[in-house]
C-alpha cells in the first residue's frame, strides 16, 4: 500500500473477551481473584524455597525461577486486561503494545525452557545420581537459568521487531485482549508470510528443543524406574516427576495449539479462550500443582505455618 494512503495509528483498540458490560464486570471479579492467587501463590513459593534450607537444591532453584517467570508473564497481561474490563475504551499505545508483546514473549520462552531444564535435572537425579552434585553444581544451575533468560530475551526481540515492521493501515482494532503475534498478523495489511516463517522457525526451535529434552529425559527416567527392584523406590521416583509432567502437558499442549497453525486457520474467538488459559490460568496452576503433589513443599509449608503460629 502506498505510504500516502496509509493511516498512521498511535494506539490499538482491543475488542476484549466480551462487549457486554455486565459480563465484563463478572469477568473482572473472576480474573482479579485468579491474578491475586497467581501472584500470592508464586511469590509464596519463591519465599518458601528461600526460607527452608531443605529446599535449597537445584530442583527447587529451578522451580523458584519458574514461579518468577509465571508472575512476570502473567503480569504483562492481567493488569491491563483487568483495567480494560472497567473501561469503555480498551486502548493501548503503539509503543506499549510492542513492550507488552516483548515482555510476554520473553517470559513465556523462559517458562518453556525452564520446564526443559527441570526435566534434565530429574533425569540426572534419577538416572545418574552419583554424578548429580557435579552435573548440577551451583555454577551449572546458574548457567542453565541464564541461558534460558538469554534465549527468551533474544527470541522475543526478533518476533517483536518482525511484527512491528508491518503496516497497520486499515484498522487498529485487535480482536484479542492483549498484544500477541497471531492477532496482530491477522490485523496487518502487509504480507505476513515472512513473519509466519520466522514465528514457526524460532518458536519451533525453542519449543522443539524443550519438548525433545523433556521426552528424552523422561524416556531415560521411565527405563531407569522400570529397572528398579524396589516398589517403594519406583513410587518415590514417579512421585517426584508427576507434578512436573502435569505442568509440562498443560503448558506445551496449549502452546502448540496457539502458535503452530497457519494464520488461515485462526479463529480469534477460539484462540482468545486458549490464550486466557495459558496467560492467566497456567501461571496460577503451576504453584498449586507443585504444592499439592510435592511432599517436600507441603512439609515446608506446614513447618512455616506452624512456626508462625508458635511465634504468636
Amino acid at each position: 500500500m502506498p505510504a500516502e494512503n496509509c493511516t498512521v495509528f498511535t494506539d490499538f483498540v482491543f475488542l476484549g473477551l466480551s462487549r457486554k458490560q455486565d459480563v465484563q464486570e463478572g469477568l473482572f471479579v473472576v480474573f482479579f481473584l485468579v491474578y491475586g492467587i497467581t501472584v500470592i501463590a508464586n511469590l509464596g513459593m519463591i519465599l518458601l524455597i528461600q526460607l527452608d534450607h531443605r529446599l535449597h537444591t537445584p530442583m527447587y532453584y529451578f522451580l523458584s525461577n519458574l514461579s518468577f517467570s509465571d508472575v512476570c508473564y502473567s503480569s504483562t497481561v492481567s493488569p491491563n486486561m483487568l483495567a480494560d474490563f472497567l473501561s469503555d475504551q480498551k486502548r493501548i499505545p503503539y509503543n506499549l503494545c510492542a513492550i507488552q508483546m516483548y515482555a510476554f514473549g520473553a517470559f513465556a520462552d523462559v517458562e518453556c525452557l525452564m520446564l526443559a531444564v527441570m526435566a534434565y535435572d530429574r533425569y540426572v537425579a534419577i538416572c545418574n545420581p552419583l554424578l548429580y552434585t557435579i552435573a548440577m553444581s551451583r555454577k551449572s544451575c546458574t548457567h542453565l537459568v541464564a541461558a534460558a533468560y538469554g534465549v527468551g530475551l533474544v527470541d522475543s526481540a526478533i518476533h517483536t521487531c518482525c511484527t512491528f515492521r508491518l503496516s497497520f493501515c486499515h484498522s487498529n482494532i485487535i480482536n484479542h485482549f492483549f498484544c500477541d503475534i497471531p492477532p496482530l498478523l491477522a490485523l496487518s495489511d502487509s504480507d505476513t508470510s515472512i513473519n509466519e516463517i520466522v514465528m514457526f522457525t524460532f518458536i519451533g526451535c525453542v519449543v522443539g528443543c524443550s519438548i525433545v529434552t523433556i521426552l528424552l529425559s523422561y524416556g531415560y527416567i521411565i527405563v531407569t524406574i522400570c529397572r528398579m527392584r524396589s516398589a517403594e523406590g519406583r513410587r518415590k521416583a514417579f512421585s517426584t516427576c508427576a507434578s512436573h509432567l502435569t505442568a509440562v502437558a498443560v503448558f506445551h499442549g496449549t502452546l502448540l495449539f496457539m502458535y503452530f497453525r497457519p494464520s488461515s486457520s485462526y479463529s480469534m474467538d477460539t484462540d482468545k479462550m486458549a490464550s486466557v488459559f495459558y496467560t492467566v490460568v497456567i501461571p496460577m496452576l503451576n504453584p498449586l500443582i507443585y504444592s499439592l503433589q510435592n511432599k517436600d513443599v507441603k512439609g515446608a509449608l506446614k513447618k512455616a505455618v506452624s512456626t508462625k503460629l508458635c511465634s504468636q
